[in-house]
């Protein structure tokens, strides 16, 4: 199983960190269930990580592309939500 370091803006970071926040939309990276990602909090205005970190182990690993469902232009035009149940 492979530890995987990624950036997280403060915001997102926080919501980690709480346990609020139980997903993670990413542009296609090398990931697999059973990894682990470790999010280092970025201060976009220093350019620079905090020093902060959070591991959190993969449970599941979902691509689609936006036409998987036929509605890449809607997608496009309106925006994508990201619902956690």
């Amino acid at each position: 199983m492979a530890i995987i370091k990624k950036k997280s803006w403060p915001q997102s970071f926080k919501l980690i960190k709480s346990g609020a926040k139980k997903f993670d939309v990413r542009v296609p990276f090398k990931v697999k269930k059973g990894d682990t990602l470790v999010f280092e909090e970025w201060n976009p205005r220093g350019k620079k990580c905090t020093g902060r970190s959070i591991r959190k182990k993969v449970k599941l690993v979902y691509k689609f592309s936006l036409n998987d469902f036929g509605q890449k232009r809607e997608i496009e035009k309106r925006g994508l939500y990201i619902i956690q149940l």
